[in-house]
This record gives C-alpha cells, sequence and structure tokens, in this order.
C-alpha cells in the first residue's frame, strides 16, 4: 500500500492505494507522515496578495476575471483544460483581482500561482 497527497481547489487528502494483487500490509507498518507543502511556483510576475494556485498542470484555456475585479471565494479567476476537462481554478478569498500572471494558451504545472487577490 502506497500513501498519497492529492490536492483538489488548493485543498489536500491523503489517499491510500494498495496495488492489484498485493496483501494488507502488517499493522506494525506506518505511512510516513505527509510532506510539507512546497511553496507555490511562480508565474510570470509578483503581485500583492494572496496567490491563487492551479491545482493540475494544464493550459490555459480562458482567462475569466480581470485585474482590478471583485471576487468572492470560490469565484473563477481562470479555466484550465487538462485531459479534454475545463478545470476552473478559484478565487481563495473575496477582494480584488491584483494580478494576472499567465495568458490564455500558456501551459501551467501544478502549484503554479496564476493570479493575485487581495
Amino acid at each position: 500500500m502506497e500513501t498519497y497527497i492529492v490536492r483538489v481547489n488548493g485543498e489536500e487528502f491523503e489517499v491510500e492505494i494498495e496495488k492489484a494483487g498485493e496483501s494488507a500490509a502488517p499493522a506494525a507498518a506506518k505511512a510516513a507522515p505527509a510532506p510539507k507543502k512546497a511553496p507555490a511556483k511562480s508565474g510570470g510576475g509578483k503581485g500583492k496578495g494572496e496567490p491563487v494556485v492551479c491545482g493540475t498542470a494544464g493550459k490555459v484555456f480562458k482567462v475569466v476575471a480581470s485585474e482590478g475585479q471583485q471576487v468572492k471565494s470560490g469565484d473563477t479567476i481562470i479555466v484550465l483544460e487538462a485531459m479534454k476537462m475545463e478545470i476552473p481554478v478559484v478565487a481563495p478569498k473575496d477582494g480584488t483581482v491584483s494580478k494576472i500572471v499567465v495568458s490564455e494558451g500558456e501551459a501551467t504545472t501544478s502549484g503554479q500561482t496564476v493570479a493575485y487577490v487581495e
């Protein structure tokens, strides 16, 4: 059995995966503690406020919000396209979009900062 950390919309979940045909691990075996959160990877510039971080690698399909726009927590800032799916990247808090650091068509990596909200 292997333990992984999965990040969905900025929230982390610990997931245990058992390989097919593998028997359960002995009770004495313990999973390693979750690794410390890596700092968010920078996008194309530095902004003021809290970073808006994408949870998966993909391509920027659409920039929904604009700099100076008021947003509420959970509002879509960017839409990523990954594996033929559209994935919203949302505001982490209520505030104003201070900077968008990616553009449509740009590739992103998991954990990359794509905007800032202050």
